[in-house]
C-alpha cells in the first residue's frame, strides 16, 4: 500500500471514530434531555397536585363559567378550549359522550381564546349567550360548525340557535366577559397550561385531545381517589 493510500485509510478510519463519537455525544444528550423532560413533568405533576386544591373555588364555583352535566356531581371536568381549535372540536365530542355515559359528572367550561381576534369574538359571544341561556346549545353548535369561526360564522350560528343577536351585541360589551376571559387565562396560566385543548379532573391537568377511553378512565381515577381521601378523612375525624 503507498503512502497515499495508508494515509486515505487512516483519515477515512479517523472520520469514521469522530462520527461514531458523535452518534453517542447525541444518542447521550438526547437521553440527558429526556431524562429532564421526565423530571421536569415529575415536578409539575407534583406542583399540580397542591395548586389545583388553591384553586378549586375558581375552578369550579365561577359564577360566570357555564356548566353542564350534573351540578351536583361527585367528579367535575373543567375544559379550558379556543373555537378555532380543532382538537378542541374533538374533545368537545368526548365531553359530552362522557357526560351521556355518566349522569354523575359536571363539566365547566372555560373559555380560553389563545388564536387571536376571531377566538376572542367567540368566546365573548358564547359568554354573553348565557344572559339568555342559551350557552351549552351555542358552544356545541360553534364546535360543530365545519370551518373556521369568525365574526361572521359566529353571528351565523348564534342566529341558528335562536339568540336575539341585537341583545348578544350588547351583551358582549359587558365589562364582565372580559374579566371572565382575563380570570381564565390567568388560572390556565398558573396550571401550566397554555395551549388548547386542556382538562383538569381530580388533581390532574390532561392536555390534548385523549379520546373517551382515556377520559373515562381519568374520570373513574379521579372518583376513587375522592373516595379514598374522604374515607381518610372520617377516620382521621
Amino acid at each position: 500500500m503507498s503512502k497515499l493510500n495508508a494515509a486515505f485509510v487512516t483519515v477515512i478510519a479517523l472520520l469514521a471514530l469522530a462520527l461514531f463519537a458523535l452518534g453517542a455525544l447525541k444518542q447521550h444528550l438526547d437521553t440527558a434531555k429526556n431524562l429532564q423532560r421526565l423530571e421536569d413533568q415529575r415536578l409539575i405533576a407534583a406542583d399540580l397536585r397542591i395548586r389545583i386544591p388553591q384553586r378549586r373555588d375558581a375552578l369550579l364555583n365561577d359564577q360566570a363559567s357555564p356548566s353542564a352535566g350534573n351540578p351536583f356531581g361527585d367528579i367535575a371536568m373543567v375544559s379550558f378550549f379556543d373555537y378555532n381549535c380543532g382538537f378542541c372540536r374533538a374533545a368537545a365530542l368526548d365531553l359530552q359522550q362522557a357526560l351521556t355515559d355518566d349522569p354523575n359528572v359536571k363539566l365547566v367550561f372555560k373559555d380560553f381564546p389563545v388564536l387571536g381576534p376571531a377566538s376572542r369574538f367567540a368566546a365573548r359571544a358564547a359568554l354573553a349567550s348565557h344572559k339568555q341561556g342559551k350557552y351549552e346549545a351555542f358552544h356545541l353548535a360553534l364546535m360543530a360548525f365545519p370551518g373556521p369561526v369568525n365574526e361572521r360564522s359566529t353571528l351565523t350560528v348564534a342566529e341558528r340557535v335562536g339568540l336575539d343577536l341585537e341583545q348578544l351585541k350588547r351583551d358582549m360589551q359587558d365589562p364582565a366577559i372580559t374579566d371572565t376571559i382575563t380570570r381564565n387565562s390567568a388560572l390556565a396560566k398558573d396550571l401550566y397550561i397554555y395551549g388548547t385543548p386542556a382538562l383538569v379532573i381530580g388533581n390532574e391537568v390532561i392536555p390534548g385531545q385523549v379520546g373517551i377511553a382515556t377520559l373515562q378512565r381519568a374520570i373513574a381515577e379521579a372518583r376513587a381517589k375522592a373516595k379514598v381521601s374522604s374515607t381518610a378523612a372520617k377516620l382521621a375525624f
